[in-house]
């Protein structure tokens, strides 16, 4: 298991999809909450496979259940975590054109003690930017592999 630790750099490499689904049951035990990380790379990068480990890893959903979240903005899962709940939420901010939608999604009252928040796109937005406890940024690094970079704030 790794331990989480602020203030932290981690860079990965992955050569396929299901590797970088692997990295994200890896990457679970990173991310403590409560967390507001951004998730940034291109379409079709990989964001929305990698949270589909972070999600099978946490209990909260098998793989096929884990979508991106483009048109409803929100997904949400419970799971567990050394026996205590956690909720994952996965948004996708992509769609939305300035900070007065955002603040339509209630933000605050998904960051709770439990809570692991995810948001693609989240880098568009100033105000999630200076809120973000970490990001995840996802490039292509050449056909289906990937470099992953997660940074964790102190």
């Amino acid at each position: 298991m790794v331990e989480a630790v602020a203030g932290k750099v981690y860079e990965f490499t992955t050569g396929s999809g299901g590797d970088t689904v692997d990295l994200g049951r890896k990457l679970a035990a990173l991310l403590a909450p409560p967390q507001l990380l951004l998730l940034r790379g291109d379409l079709g990068t990989g964001k929305t496979t990698l949270v589909k480990g972070i999600a099978e890893a946490l209990d909260a959903a098998d793989q096929d259940e884990v979508t991106s979240p483009t048109f409803t903005l929100l997904h949400e899962y419970e799971g567990t975590r050394e026996g205590k709940p956690i909720k994952l939420f996965h948004l996708d901010v992509y769609r939305l054109d300035g900070e007065r939608q955002l603040e339509t999604l209630g933000l605050d009252d998904l960051l709770t003690p439990d809570a692991l928040v995810l948001i693609e796109w989240g880098d568009k937005f100033k105000s999630l930017r200076k809120r973000a406890t970490g990001e995840i940024a996802i490039s292509s690094s050449g056909g289906d592999g990937r470099k992953i970079v997660v940074t964790l704030k102190e």
